[in-house]
């Protein structure tokens, strides 16, 4: 016994032990957890959340329900990996300065830019939005494969179909062990144009397709610099650009004001104007009277009011070195192609999309033809039993049961197995009322529906402009006007420290000398 024991003993480097493990779990953060797909720019926990509500019927055109219930139905079915994993990802797909559009409705509170969590899941309801549906359709067409979840119990899809090249519109960013990936969201109307470009020209340069994409359009809006930056990133899949936010002086009531009404992607504007106010309480820089969130329905607005004869230029050039007004943001689009994660330029990014969705309408063509020629051969073999149905109800009558009364359908009139199982299917009320113009109509429908399955199958020119054509459908109905502005060079920010010593030097002067004089 104890020889036995000692026979499975097996020596081990505690290297090569750590090793392996390490990289068994590195490779399941990176493709399971952390980095989207190249083709629905979905991480594996965003795609179950859209999956599992659209299997439950929680659509667009539907009653919002609980989120209680969505995080439940994705954690017991799909992704068991924690209540809050689901949440926040859930949520984070419902903040609109998050993600230039939305992909789930939650009615409630879903936090806000201050950086205030949304409520707990058993406040909030929620429902697919609208735009989810083109991710979403074609999906039961057999146009994507699907995998066992993690109990064997279901099936989910490894991918969405997806109408539009997501993962460039939302963007994307996620942490996992070796590997990041920050890409920004882009204008949709931009991004399908630069596809039906590559659609129509494969071999087109960068050039082409930086006079369409002009760069990213966050959901805040604000000014990027540095088109330098923007080229670096579409060509290798990393470079650098300037976020600053959108600001003017105004004139109010006699007061200078510096009025900000966009402010960088991804900052906490609590944050920002706690910042600004603790400037102005140290008096880093002099000339700031009062900061206010003045932001409402209408729109973000934080107003910083200047004091008489203050330098505004001066103070807000200060503010953008110093302070979240301005950021720098670090492309690194990295996501998942054939299950290995890649850096990948647009460029490479469209391809892999064009791909995708080529795949995904060859297969719905597949699907849908297979479905029009079973239609048809059953309208033919009705319309085949109406004109000889005396003799068809005669062989059905003297036949023993179901299955003899097909078999002797097939043998005496020619019928096929199929076309023989709906007649003898059909209650005899509804063979002998069917109106034999409405099955020809049918048919005719039916025979165009076919023939233009085989073209969309069999010629490339036909297929790319069917794809085109659902990509201008959805421009059409979700593309919204850039938001973010592009400068092609960095402005240079100057902040004199002389000048702003001397400022403060005044400032302590005029403030002694007031003092005195109430002394006095």
């Amino acid at each position: 016994m104890e020889n036995e024991i000692l026979k499975r003993i097996q020596d081990y480097a505690l290297e090569e032990i750590m090793g392996d493990r390490f990289g068994k779990y590195a490779k399941e953060i990176i493709l399971d957890r952390a980095i989207p797909d190249v083709r629905d720019g979905l991480k594996p926990v965003q795609r179950r959340i859209l999956y599992a509500m659209y299997k439950a019927g929680n659509t667009s055109d539907k009653g919002y329900i609980k989120c209680a219930a969505t995080v439940g139905d994705v954690l017991g079915k799909f992704h068991p990996h924690g209540d809050s994993s689901v949440y926040d990802a859930m949520v984070r797909m419902s903040q609109w300065w998050k993600q230039n559009h939305i992909l789930v409705d939650i009615h409630g509170n879903n936090g806000s830019m201050d950086g205030d969590g949304p409520a707990a899941y058993r406040y909030t309801e929620a429902r697919l939005a609208k735009i989810s549906n083109e991710l979403l359709k074609d999906l039961d067409k057999e146009t994507v494969s699907w995998a066992l979840n993690f109990d064997d119990r279901f099936l989910e899809p490894t991918v969405l179909p997806a109408k539009f090249p997501n993962l460039l519109v939302n963007g994307a960013n996620g942490i996992s062990a070796g590997y990041a990936t920050n890409i920004p969201p882009h204008n949709l109307g931009e991004i399908i144009e630069a596809t039906i470009k590559r659609i129509d020209s494969p071999s087109c340069r960068l050039e082409t397709i930086l006079e369409i994409v002009k760069g990213p359009d966050f959901p805040t809006g604000g000014i990027v610099e540095g088109k330098d930056g923007i080229i670096s990133a579409f060509t290798k899949g990393t470079g650098k650009v300037i976020v600053r936010a959108k600001t003017e002086f105004k004139k109010e009531k006699g007061k200078e004001q510096i009025i900000i009404s966009e402010i960088p992607f991804d900052v906490n504007k609590a944050a920002l104007v706690s910042k600004i106010d603790s400037i102005r309480i140290d008096k880093k820089v002099e000339g700031i009277s009062e900061v206010r969130d003045e932001t409402d329905r209408e729109g973000l607005q934080i107003a910083i009011d200047l004091k008489t004869g203050a330098n505004k230029e001066l103070i807000l050039n200060y503010l953008f070195k110093n302070t979240d007004l301005q950021i720098s943001y670090n492309y690194n689009m990295v996501s998942i192609v054939n299950r290995s994660p890649k850096v990948l330029g647009i460029l490479e990014i469209l391809d892999a999309y064009i791909a995708h969705y080529k795949d995904i309408i060859i297969k719905r063509t597949t699907f849908e033809l297979k479905t029009y020629e079973k239609e048809f051969n059953i309208v033919s073999g009705l319309m085949k039993a109406i004109s000889i149905l005396d003799e068809v109800i005669k062989v059905i009558r003297s036949s023993k049961n179901k299955a003899d009364a097909k078999e002797n359908l097939v043998n005496k009139f020619d019928f096929n197995i199929e076309q023989a199982e709906a007649i003898v299917t059909l209650q005899l009320y509804r063979l002998t009322n069917t109106d034999i113009v409405v099955l020809k109509e049918r048919a005719e429908e039916l025979q165009k529906l076919i023939e233009r399955c085989h073209e969309i199958l069999s010629d490339e020119g036909v297929l790319k402009s069917l794809m085109k054509s659902e990509l201008r459908e959805v421009k059409k109905n979700y593309a919204v006007p850039r938001k973010t502005e592009i400068k092609d060079e960095i402005t240079e920010i100057k902040v004199d420290l002389k000048e702003i010593l001397m400022l403060a030097i005044a400032t302590s002067i005029d403030a002694l000398a007031v003092g005195i004089t109430f002394a006095f």
